[in-house]
């Protein structure tokens, strides 16, 4: 199999920008908290592995999935420094988070299903409703948000 030129490999940011479907600073933030790395030219510009867009896809992902950066870059700090991530390393990452994604997805399930029957009854009590706060679950871990971390 013919080498590729180690070249071909680094992007400029407006590359990985554009084809990741992120701003520019969008990389300079992930970058900034350790999500990302860059190279710098001989001009002192900016360029990224290739491999780099697989792991903005990562990110973005986890994002949506309701994830923080914090979590997120946890994560990645587990993937190899050198080389590409194998399948084996994803599936490490996918199952750690697994049983907090299920709970997630059946307390939104949940909720979803008792919505109409929440906003039709018209309590508007935070502490007594009994479908999303029943008895004052939340109550006893202090006041503020307790649904999502």
């Amino acid at each position: 199999m013919p080498q590729l030129d180690p070249d071909i490999l680094w992007l400029k940011p407006g590359q990985v920008a554009h084809r990741a479907g992120v701003a520019v600073s969008a990389l300079h933030y992930y970058e900034s908290l350790g999500l990302i790395r860059s190279r710098r030219t001989a001009g002192n510009r900016r360029e990224y592995r290739r491999d780099t867009l697989r792991i903005i896809a990562f990110i973005r992902t986890a994002q949506r999935l309701g994830l923080s950066l914090d979590r997120i870059k946890g994560a990645i700090d587990q993937l190899p420094e050198e080389g590409l991530p194998t399948k084996r390393d994803w599936a490490r990452i996918s199952r750690q988070w697994y049983d907090e994604l299920t709970a997630r997805i059946e307390e939104l399930t949940a909720l979803r299903d008792r919505f109409s029957n929440c906003i039709g009854c018209g309590c508007l009590s935070l502490v007594s409703c009994p479908y999303s706060n029943p008895e004052d679950i939340l109550g006893r871990d202090g006041s503020g948000a307790r649904r999502f971390p």
